[in-house]
């Protein structure tokens, strides 16, 4: 994989698995992208308790596919409200599982939680590291994860979660649902 780095990667990965192409995104700036979208997307946070800030509660793991190996772990998620069940992200996420302790990384491996809950949980220090911005239009995987029609316009953003070493935890790619 010498290849350039695509704007959805790691999401990329578990479409070429299966075949599906691979919705085209649109690279933008972070001051492009319209309320309410650019204050959940545009920061240095992690996603998980900026998500469960803005709506009040915890959010949980709807687990799509996963592919593990060689101590990475691949997962294709959707991130859902406690209460409900509502979608609140879709995406994918690439963790490196030696950069967690044993117990956080069983939780991991696990998928109920969200990475970002756990890094929370287990006080595990990192930065996070927002790489770019984009807008992609619902294909019909994006758009039952988020319960949208195909071809409606959605934003997001491709992120790195980097160990105070500067070793890379994370790469995801967090994918809101349209606004109500």
């Amino acid at each position: 994989m010498n290849q350039p780095e695509s704007l959805l990667d790691p999401l990329d990965q578990f479409y070429l698995v299966s075949g599906v192409p691979v919705p085209e995104a649109t690279k933008i700036e972070a001051g492009s992208i319209p309320e309410p979208y650019r204050s959940l997307l545009v920061h240095e946070n992690d996603m998980t308790p900026t998500l469960e800030a803005v709506h009040g509660q915890r959010i949980h793991i709807r687990l799509i596919s996963r592919i593990e190996k060689d101590n990475v772990l691949l997962r294709q998620v959707v991130l859902v409200l406690d209460s409900d069940e509502r979608p609140v992200e879709f995406g994918a996420i690439r963790i490196q599982l030696n950069q967690l302790p044993p117990e956080a990384r069983q939780l991991v491996l696990d998928s109920k939680l969200p990475l970002g809950r756990l890094l929370q949980d287990f006080f595990i220090q990192h930065n996070s590291q927002p790489v770019a911005y984009f807008e992609v239009k619902a294909d019909g995987r994006i758009g039952e994860a988020l319960q949208t029609p195909s071809l409606q316009p959605l934003y997001g953003r491709r992120n790195k979660l980097l160990m105070p070493s500067s070793e890379v935890l994370a790469e995801v790619v967090e994918i809101l649902p349209p606004s109500k």
